[in-house]
């Protein structure tokens, strides 16, 4: 058996995997599991008023750039937030015109290509 520690959506998770079809007589030992990650903190959550348009991100990444505000007018195709993905700058943009309706992650929160990051209304 082995252990993981698996991060899916900025959550992690500690899993076990039993490995089949093989023999394990004359393998090393397996290491001592390490300690449980630590929970992330919890994303800011999408404001009561949020938007039914989804800003999302583009690739896996950390936030680096809050460009916009909730409230501010964009145009389609505008950046509403910069992601960070290796070292390149990845602007977020407005899939249509419209208002800032929510920011749901703050600069250094990590994420995941497809993460809803705003919403617009």
């Amino acid at each position: 058996m082995k252990n993981y520690t698996i991060t899916v959506n900025g959550t992690s998770y500690d899993v076990t995997v039993d490995e089949k079809g093989g023999s394990t007589a004359g393998a090393p030992a397996a290491a001592p599991a390490p300690a449980p990650a630590a929970a992330p903190a919890a994303a800011p959550a999408p404001a009561a008023g949020a938007g039914s348009i989804q800003v999302t991100a583009g690739a896996a990444g950390k936030v680096f750039k809050l460009d916009k505000n909730v409230g501010d007018q964009v145009k389609k195709g505008e950046t509403v937030i910069t992601i960070e993905a290796m070292k390149m700058e990845i602007g977020c943009v407005a899939p249509e015109a419209g208002t800032v309706a929510s920011i749901n992650v703050s600069v250094g929160d990590p994420c995941e290509n497809g993460t809803v990051l705003a919403t617009l209304k």
